[in-house]
């Protein structure tokens, strides 16, 4: 949905703790993003406590700021309830909107909080207008989009969205498509999906015998385009940095602000100060302009970090907003004061001034007191006082009269307590005792596979139809499809509903318009999140009944939302733009589809071409459970899915058998559910 024609897109701001909230204020943000001290993707930011959190409405308010709380984890089914009371907290205390990546946590806000506005998360992993319009369905009034898409593809999700649309034009990148990383969590116990990321793409792998930083990206700068922005019609332009400094904050969202509102991109000197306040090597534009190659990537360096110790400390706002100033006093008539700042005007009265018998009070001097506004937000622009006759009036009275005015047109932003008496979403159903699985393609699905497995899933790009695979066969979306590449993927699906599949894995809202066209059955991938009952419901009321939780998930866990459990096989970790093969091997290994990423200690991450250059990194070892069905059973998960990535199909016939078999790993270094 694009904005206005001839209005400015919001420039939104991040904060960490409350001295940045006021450096994006003093930069001249539109709208402030922070966190309060839970469910926050960023929970090792400094954040908010409960009293700086009221200090932080109050001063967004003052400034005509727009405030929004991030609440973009994951829920468990036991913090749901503390997930709506914090949100609460946050909507009484003045809170815009609320940041939410979580589809329980949003189904129950918009339950109990029906008035709360609500944006996605970047982490719901909206690439597409079609996901746009799904979230839309789901109570969203904004989105934010993936930051992997060019610029065509945003001009299309703006032209085609119910919804606003918000886009990141600087800051970090992650080399995964968010919400759809798994590396911090599988690998090193710090979930991304939960605020505790590791961050491994920043770490070094070996690359020929050397240590290099395949996955590290420079950081995103998006100012010599400001004007093509503008034209796109995104809503709202974010800056990433809620763990950065003020001055970071302040310097980033004062050039930001100076560049949309002279409706141009940044010059040379511009970038070489947004460098120096902090890059990773300089900045990329590759996304957006469709240039993904190897110059996309950087680390950051100590001369980097030389620059940014240079950058002029922050203490407290000097920004000041204009305001228009009428006043009215006249002898037996209520004296009156009119402010009007931006789109608000206030008006109120104060007292009956008496003619003056001696000494009467002065035009200079009711002037003089009124544009007293040191310790307010304001500074007066224009000022008319209208005097008619000679009267006497204290000048404490006109004082009380202007922080009467400032004091309304600052406001109270606070909203009366809501009355929730929480209630758990109904439990799902739960599922069938099904076995399913997915496989990279068809010449690793053996006849064993065909007889063991209730359900098969294969990729659209190339699909073939096994033999003797009629009737059990389904298609798997990829997790990313762009409006660009949304025909091409639908012929595909098309194709292959002609061949003879009969379900659809779909691991994106987005994704389930291009199952219905074809009659696909729809079965949700864990690449949905899901994370609670609530979630589950949702899935549900969209046609959703079977779906694959998330791999985050204990068993219990799992079987308390009604999830099918991933118990075999290498887990996709990341799925990255980004080519990473080209980086780890070379062209002739991309064009092949395969690759190994090495880290460190020597431990192989295997790597698959997905589209294009599109990749997936795979876990370096397998989950194992077979010689655990009496624990599985014990907690009633009767659905299991398994995942062959680079199995041969012998080694296929062999996973079968020790499952058939219930016989241990063979290696100890498999991947247990807890």
């Amino acid at each position: 949905m694009k904005i206005a024609k001839g209005k400015l897109p919001e420039l939104l701001s991040p904060a960490g703790s409350l001295k940045a909230l006021m450096a994006a204020i003093d930069g001249g943000a539109d709208a402030v993003y922070f966190g309060a001290p839970d469910f926050n993707a960023r929970i090792r930011a400094q954040n908010f406590s409960d009293g700086e959190l009221e200090e932080a409405f109050r001063l967004c308010h003052a400034y005509g700021v727009k405030a929004y709380v991030t609440l973009n984890t994951l829920v468990l089914d036991r913090e749901a309830e503390n997930f709506v009371r914090t949100a609460e907290k946050i909507y009484r205390m003045g809170a815009d909107a609320a940041i939410v990546a979580d589809l329980g946590g949003a189904a129950y806000l918009k339950k109990y909080l029906p008035e709360l506005e609500l944006h996605a998360s970047t982490q719901m992993s909206c690439h597409s207008a079609a996901g746009a319009v799904e979230l839309a369905k789901l109570g969203f009034s904004r989105v934010v989009c993936a930051r992997e898409l060019s610029y065509e593809n945003i001009c299309s999700i703006t032209e085609n969205s119910p919804v606003e649309i918000e886009m990141f034009v600087h800051g970090a990148l992650c080399v995964s498509h968010s919400g759809q990383c798994l590396f911090s969590s599988l690998v090193g116990g710090r979930s991304g999906n939960r605020g505790e990321c590791a961050q491994p793409c920043r770490l070094p792998f070996s690359v020929d015998g050397k240590e290099k930083y395949p996955l590290s990206l420079k950081d995103l700068c998006l100012a010599p385009y400001i004007p093509q922005i503008i034209d796109s019609g995104v809503a709202s332009l974010k800056i990433e940095g809620r763990m950065k400094s003020p001055e970071y904050v302040r310097a980033v969202t004062s050039v930001y602000r100076r560049l949309l509102d002279e409706g141009r991109g940044a010059y040379e000197g511009e970038m070489e100060y947004l460098a120096s306040v902090f890059s990773r090597d300089g900045f990329t534009d590759g996304y957006f302009k469709s240039n993904i190659s190897s110059r996309m990537l950087g680390v950051r360096r100590e001369e980097n970090k030389e620059d940014s110790r240079l950058l002029t400390s922050f203490d407290k706002i000097t920004r000041k907003i204009p305001l228009d100033m009428t006043a009215s006093f006249e002898a037996g008539k209520p004296c009156s004061l009119t402010l009007i700042c931006g789109d608000r005007t206030v008006k109120v009265t104060g007292q009956v001034p008496e003619k003056a018998l001696n000494a009467p009070l002065s035009r200079e001097a009711i002037e003089k007191n009124l544009t007293k506004l040191g310790n307010t937000p304001f500074e007066a622009r224009n000022v008319d006082v209208l005097l008619e006759g000679e009267i006497m009036l204290p000048l404490s009275k006109v004082n009380e009269l202007r922080r009467s005015a400032v004091d309304e047109l600052i406001g109270s932003h606070e909203r009366e307590e809501t009355k929730i008496d929480f209630v758990f979403s109904d439990k799902p159903a739960q599922q069938r005792q099904k076995r399913s699985a997915r496989f990279l393609s068809a010449a690793q699905v053996t006849k064993s596979a065909l007889e063991y497995f209730d359900e098969i899933f294969l990729p659209a790009v190339g699909f073939e139809m096994p033999d003797g695979g009629e009737g059990k066969v389904g298609v798997i979306i990829g997790a990313v499809v762009t409006d660009t590449e949304r025909e091409a993927v639908a012929q595909m699906i098309k194709i292959a509903a002609q061949k003879g599949a009969k379900f659809a894995l779909v691991g994106n809202l987005g994704h389930l318009e291009l199952a219905k066209e074809c009659g696909l059955e729809v079965r949700g991938d864990f690449r949905l999140n899901v994370f609670n009952g609530a979630a589950a419901k949702e899935l549900e009321a969209m046609g959703i009944n079977e779906f694959i939780s998330s791999p985050e998930l204990t068993l219990a866990q799992t079987r308390d939302i009604g999830g099918t459990a991933v118990v075999y096989g290498r887990i996709p970790l990341m799925t990255v733009e980004k080519c990473v093969i080209r980086e780890v091997a070379d062209c002739n290994a991309c064009a092949a589809g395969k690759a190994t990423l090495t880290d460190r200690k020597g431990i192989k991450f295997p790597v698959f071409r997905e589209a294009e250059h599109r990749n997936v990194i795979y876990n370096s070892f397998p989950t194992y459970m077979a010689d655990r069905e009496d624990e599985l059973t014990k907690n009633r998960i009767f659905s299991r899915h398994f995942i062959f990535s680079d199995e041969t199909p012998s080694q296929v016939d062999g996973v079968i058998r020790r499952y058939m078999e219930k016989t241990p790993p063979a290696d100890s270094r498999v991947r247990r559910i807890k």
